[in-house]
């Protein structure tokens, strides 16, 4: 279905536009009337994204950007972190702190 999230089912719901004249009260006016109230559609946030599924493939589906922040799906790595080898932090060693080396006073 179109314009449906794949995830959460969130679709597209109805309201009104409602149209307003006039200057409110406490900005010095004789306040806001209200001339005309019509149907309107409010859609939603949907994203076409690349995913990684539960068995390990990958494929593209709509979903909602509430979907995507909330962390419900997990989005395709297409290149891998860049890792170093052999380093302090890969064998769980904590690296030693640098500290500057004392300024000599020989002028003075």
């Amino acid at each position: 279905m179109a314009r449906v999230c794949e995830i959460c089912g969130k679709g597209r719901r109805v309201g009104n536009h409602i149209e307003i004249r006039g200057k409110a009260k406490y900005l010095g006016g004789v306040g806001t009337k209200v001339t005309g109230i019509s149907r309107r559609t409010f859609l939603p946030n949907l994203q076409n994204v690349k995913i990684t599924t539960a068995n390990g493939t990958n494929k593209t589906v709509r979903i909602c950007a509430q979907c995507i922040r909330s962390g419900a799906v997990v989005k395709q790595v297409k290149n891998q972190p860049f890792k170093l080898s052999g380093t302090e932090h890969e064998a769980g060693k904590t690296p030693k702190k640098r500290t500057k080396p004392a300024k000599s006073k020989t002028n003075q």
